[in-house]
């Protein structure tokens, strides 16, 4: 798609048909003993605060992307079945920043 992130054409289908923008950004995991970790997520909203955000308009959809995320080889895909269809984040590991 762009040098920011590649999404496949089944998840722009379903961010168009869930308003058409979708946000990309780290979301704290934390584990079982104590331990965090940041994981890409994908949502299908816009982010609370914009200005923090690398915009791109892509076939007729709103990308904000984190920019620690942008241009590390990051692809969205959409899985599921129904209504427990949900977009995900894959793709090589972050490079350091």
């Amino acid at each position: 798609m762009t040098n920011m992130i590649h999404i496949d054409n089944a998840a722009i289908a379903f961010v168009q048909q869930q308003g058409g923008v979708v946000t990309v950004r780290l979301s704290p995991k934390h584990g079982c003993c104590g331990g965090l970790a940041s994981v890409a997520v994908a949502e299908t909203q816009a982010p609370n605060n914009p200005e923090a955000f690398q915009r791109q308009v892509y076939q007729g959809i709103t990308l904000w992307v984190a920019p620690e995320l942008a241009a590390q080889g990051l692809r969205i895909g959409v899985e599921g079945w129904w209504k427990l269809r949900h977009l995900y984040v894959d793709g090589a590991a972050l490079s350091a920043g």
